[in-house]
């Protein structure tokens, strides 16, 4: 039998991204599920969240750990579509006092916990000028 073959250092990185990406939604729902605390990993890199799509549990508590890798700042701001069109007005330039808006360094980290209500789908955008449009924004769905 042949040894398998390496994709060399760029396909490595995908696939760990996947998994991570991947790692993050089942976490996330085994925890929430069991009624206990989850905690999502929510890597940014080259202005882009990983996972795009997060499922979570109404009325657990989820911390999300915000992992920027990018030379520049980020927020993440997860909410209904009321909350995005004040956002994207830039009513605040920075982000510190809900836990469910948030602000990332260069090169940091931030966390933040959040406990989900009501089930329904919400979005996660970055709103600083641009990074929306180049395609920071994400699902998160609250199920029951």
């Amino acid at each position: 039998m042949a040894p398998p073959r390496s994709t060399g250092r760029l396909g490595f990185l995908l696939g760990a991204v996947a998994v991570a990406g991947l790692t993050a939604v089942v976490v996330a729902g085994l925890a929430a599920g069991a009624g206990r605390s989850a905690t999502v990993r929510i890597d940014i890199h080259f202005s882009r969240s990983s996972p795009p799509e997060i499922r979570v549990r109404a009325g657990v508590p989820v911390t999300f750990e915000l992992r920027n890798t990018d030379p520049i700042g980020h927020e993440w701001i997860v909410g209904d579509a009321g909350v995005h069109e004040r956002h994207r007005a830039g009513t605040e330039p920075v982000h510190d006092a809900r836990p469910t808006e948030v602000s990332i360094g260069a090169l940091g980290t931030v966390s933040t916990t959040v406990t989900f209500d009501e089930p329904g789908t919400l979005a996660f955008v970055c709103h600083l000028p641009g990074h929306e449009a180049y395609g920071m924004t994400g699902t998160l769905i609250v199920e029951r």
